[in-house]
C-alpha cells in the first residue's frame, strides 16, 4: 500500500503514468495519487491497464489554530459535486495566496515571480515549490533549500495559510464523496506533544477517520507514539511515502514500513 503520493500535476516530478509505473516496479498493489486540491493526476492514470490498483484520492489544505495543515481524502467518488465545489474554492484560495506570495517576494526584492512560477508550473496547480524553482533557475537564489529556510519555509514571508477553507469543511467534502478523511504527516507540523494531541482530538471530532501513522521513511520510536496516538482517539491508521521525485534522500513509492499491528489500517474500511 501507498496511500499519499504526488505527481506532476500538482508539486510531483513523475507524470501520473509514470508515477503508476514506478510503484508497480516496486511492487505496490494499492496506490493513491493524492495531489494538491486536484483529481487530474488520478484522472490521467484511471485508464491505464496495469498490476497496481489506483485509488482516488486528494491532498486538501487548511488551518487549525493558525497553524497549516494538510487532510488527505482517500476512496472518494471523484464525480461528487459538493467535493467538486470544494475543488473549485481551493483551487481559487490557491490563486489568491500565489499573488499574496509574489506581492510579498516582491516587496523582499524578487520581481515577477508570479509569472516566473506560472511558467515552471505550466498546467500544473500552483504552489511554493514552483517559486522555489524559478528563484533558483533564475539565479536569485543558490537552491531550492536556501528558498525555503529564508523565504518559503514554514513562517517566512512567503508562508501564507490564511485562504484555506476551514477544517471541518475539508474533512466533509471527503465525506460527502464516500471517502475518508486522513490527517497527514502529523509529525511534520512541530507542534508539542499535548498540542498535536489537540489537534488528532478536533480533526476526530470535525469527522475525521484516521491518522497517517507512517509518512515516508520515519524513526520506528515516532510511528510507535503515532500509532498510540491513533489508538487513543479512536482513529484508523494510514501510510504513505508522500513521494514527490526520485531521491536518495526521501522515500520512493511503497518504501515505508507496514502499520504496528496495534493499528487498524483504514483500507480494512472498503
Amino acid at each position: 500500500m501507498d496511500l499519499h503520493t504526488h505527481s506532476t500535476v500538482s508539486d510531483g516530478e513523475l507524470s501520473p503514468a509514470d508515477l503508476l509505473g514506478c510503484a508497480c516496479d516496486a511492487g505496490v498493489e494499492l496506490l493513491a495519487i493524492t495531489d494538491h486540491d486536484t483529481l487530474d493526476g488520478y484522472a490521467q492514470a484511471s485508464s491505464i491497464n496495469s498490476g497496481c490498483e489506483l485509488l482516488a484520492g486528494i491532498e486538501l489544505s487548511t488551518n487549525w489554530r493558525s497553524v497549516g495543515i494538510h487532510v488527505v481524502g482517500l476512496n472518494i467518488s471523484p464525480d461528487n459535486p459538493v467535493l467538486l465545489e470544494g475543488i473549485r474554492q481551493q483551487k481559487s484560495a490557491r490563486a489568491d495566496r500565489a499573488a499574496t506570495i509574489a506581492e510579498r517576494l516582491e516587496k523582499a526584492g524578487f520581481p515577477d515571480t508570479l509569472a516566473g512560477a506560472q511558467l515552471v508550473a505550466g498546467k500544473a496547480i500552483l504552489g511554493r515549490p514552483h517559486f522555489a524553482t524559478y528563484l533558483v533557475e533564475s539565479g536569485q537564489v543558490k537552491d531550492i533549500q536556501t528558498t525555503f529556510r529564508k523565504y518559503l519555509g514554514r513562517g517566512k514571508i512567503g508562508d501564507v495559510r490564511e485562504n484555506w477553507a476551514p477544517l471541518g469543511d475539508v474533512i466533509a467534502w471527503i465525506s460527502a464523496a464516500g471517502g475518508h478523511a486522513i490527517l497527514a504527516h502529523p509529525a511534520k507540523y512541530k507542534l508539542t506533544n499535548l498540542k498535536l494531541e489537540e489537534l488528532v482530538r478536533d480533526f476526530r471530532a470535525e469527522g475525521g477517520h484516521a491518522l497517517e501513522v507512517i509518512s515516508g521513511r520515519q524513526d520506528s520510536a515516532l510511528t510507535g507514539r503515532l500509532a498510540r496516538l491513533a489508538k487513543r482517539q479512536g482513529l484508523m491508521a494510514s501510510a504513505g511515502s508522500d513521494f514527490h521525485q526520485p531521491s536518495p534522500h526521501h522515500a520512493g513509492p511503497g518504501e515505508i514500513d507496514p502499520l504496528p499491528q496495534v493499528c487498524k489500517p483504514v483500507w480494512e474500511a472498503w
